[in-house]
């Protein structure tokens, strides 16, 4: 018994002890088997920040390969527009035709092209050669159907046989008819000169009246004659409607009128009075010079991008600038004594009746 109980006694201790051993190989495993999995965590951990960081690396570059395309892209197309610009500078196109324009845009526009027309021609003026109101008057009736180069070649002769009212008034038809035949139209022509006179002598004095109600009281004479006199000869405002400024008022679209009374009235709207009479000096100069009946010189004239006509003449610089006429093409003007200002400007003065005029 008592052996039994020592040997008992004594295998207590060697249990313990080697639960306490195998206690502490369990712990440093698991201290062991902590540590790997830390480590492993670590390296996943930094993969995915590798990850995530070749991941932004890679948006970045992306980001920055998309901000270069945009930029060039950008510039691309500010080249294209510069172009286009440049193109619709050398080329300009007609205005629209669809939409209407307000009448402040075409009060806008009309004054616009008489102030570009003003600094093309700052010479322009009456191209009927005159000394006084009676000639202004005389010449401007003369001048229907026919030049005004033409009539300046033949009133010198009329003017020096004829210097007066009184003198035209008590004139032999014939002999008239003979001097005006290089105008065309002579007897009827003869007629109205000859009656106009009688009329200023009758009821004038023999003077040329400055008013309009009465110019137009004489044989020959409407409103736009009148106000070619009243604009010239006396310093009065006036629209001068004759071929050539309705021609190009319905080509720049200012009124679709036809009859001239009622052109006069559109246009004169768009204007304060006291540009009436250089506007139709502007207007009558371009329509001689640029901007023809048949083939208007497109490709050279001043306010292209302006006109709603734009392309209906030749848009080739060169060859638009061999349809310009009289001093813009290197040619004589209309009158025989023009202002000094116009020679000064380049221009050069018409020859005579039988001379070559160069035109």
């Amino acid at each position: 018994m008592g052996e039994q109980g020592s040997d008992a006694a004594s295998g207590e201790p060697k249990k313990a002890a080697k639960a306490v051993k195998a206690a502490k190989k369990a712990a440093v495993k698991k201290t062991a088997e902590t540590a790997v999995e830390k480590t492993a965590a670590k390296k996943t951990a930094a993969k995915k920040a590798a990850s995530a960081a070749k991941k932004t690396a890679a948006e970045n570059t992306a980001a920055k390969k998309t901000a270069a395309k945009k930029t060039a892209a950008k510039k691309t197309a500010a080249k294209k527009a510069a172009a286009v610009a440049e193109a619709a500078v050398e080329q300009p196109q007609a205005l629209p035709a669809g939409k209407p324009e307000s009448p402040a845009a075409l009060v806008r526009r009309a004054r616009r092209i008489n102030r570009e027309l003003a600094e093309v021609y700052p010479y322009a003026h009456p191209e009927l050669d005159f000394e006084n109101p009676f000639q202004l008057l005389v010449a401007t009736v003369l001048s229907a159907q026919t030049t005004d180069l033409r009539v300046n070649q033949t009133t010198p002769t009329l003017f020096a046989k004829y210097p007066t009212p009184e003198d035209l008034a008590a004139a032999n038809p014939e002999e008239v008819e003979e001097i005006l035949r290089p105008c065309g139209f002579f007897r009827a022509k003869t007629k109205s000169v000859i009656g106009l006179s009688k009329g200023l002598v009758e009821q004038f004095g023999g003077e040329v009246p400055g008013r309009l109600e009465d110019l137009v009281k004489l044989p020959g004479v409407g409103r736009k004659t009148a106000f070619v006199v009243l604009g010239n000869a006396f310093g009065r405002p006036g629209i001068t409607v004759d071929t050539h400024f309705q021609r190009l008022v319905r080509r720049w679209r200012w009124t679709a009128e036809t009859d001239p009374d009622k052109i006069e009235a559109a246009v004169g709207a768009l204007f304060p009075k006291s540009d009436w009479t250089d506007l139709s000096h502007h207007v009558i100069w371009h329509g001689r010079r640029m901007c023809h009946a048949r083939k208007p010189a497109c490709g050279v004239c001043p306010i292209a991008p302006l006109c709603p006509a734009y392309g209906e003449g030749e848009t080739d610089p060169e060859k638009a600038r061999k349809l310009l006429k009289y001093e813009k093409g290197g040619f004589p003007g209309q009158r025989l004594k023009p202002p000094q200002a116009y020679l000064d400007a380049g221009g050069k003065p018409a020859p005579p009746l039988g001379a070559a005029s160069g035109t």
